[in-house]
């Protein structure tokens, strides 16, 4: 039940109006996202490894079809419907994922956000990626507790997630992070929703979805 909960996004998509988040698909793999891997900075910031083509390729079915997992690609917004006929690897700007990996508490999700392009950073693209992706996780799939792990050096992403209300609840000198973490109250449920009062769900069909 939860591998066929953790799938829904596979037809859906959140279009705001910074960015629109569709389905990770093995369309995004050759293109942008093996590049950015490559970056030094990403895999620090990601604490992630280099992977081979074939090594991204098992990475992307893991993450669609895993049952601990949801993933959406970023795109920039203006750009995709700016340009009719774009395709998404053109206007792909980073990805958003939610990580259910506490098995005491279905209602937890590790939530954690990567803007790869540096244009495209400092522009509220992350923002809003982590409010709709709050926004679903909470209406979708019943999570009330986010959590983000975080580098101590990436001081941006932990003052976005600190004017999104996540609490600093945890430091490890060890791995050299901080843990954030947002309670889902009433009121905090009502914020979310206002929040995220613009963003559209839409169907998606494995990159057919066109531009409006």
């Amino acid at each position: 039940m939860q591998a066929a909960t953790m799938r829904l996004n596979q037809n859906t998509m959140l279009l705001g109006k910074k960015v629109v988040l569709v389905p990770y698909t093995s369309e995004h793999v050759p293109s942008r996202y093996h590049e950015w891997m490559k970056s030094e900075e990403l895999q620090r910031l990601t604490a992630s490894e280099p992977l081979t083509l074939e090594q991204e390729y098992a990475m992307q079915r893991s993450w669609r079809e895993d049952a601990d997992k949801c993933t959406f690609i970023v795109l920039d917004a203006e750009k995709w419907q700016a340009q009719p006929g774009a395709t998404e690897e053109s206007c792909m700007v980073g990805d958003v994922n939610l990580f259910l990996t506490d098995l005491e508490d279905p209602t937890l999700g590790e939530i954690e956000v990567m803007i790869a392009e540096p244009s495209c950073r400092g522009k509220g693209l992350g923002t809003e990626a982590v409010l709709a992706m709050l926004s679903y996780g909470m209406t979708t799939l019943g999570l009330t507790k986010f959590e983000a792990k975080i580098g101590q050096e990436n001081e941006p992403s932990i003052r976005m997630f600190q004017k999104l209300h996540f609490e600093q609840v945890a430091a490890s000198s060890v791995f050299q992070e901080v843990t954030l973490r947002l309670t889902v109250s009433e009121s905090e449920h009502q914020w979310l929703l206002e929040q995220t009062s613009h963003v559209e769900e839409k169907p998606y069909r494995d990159g057919s979805a066109e531009p409006c």
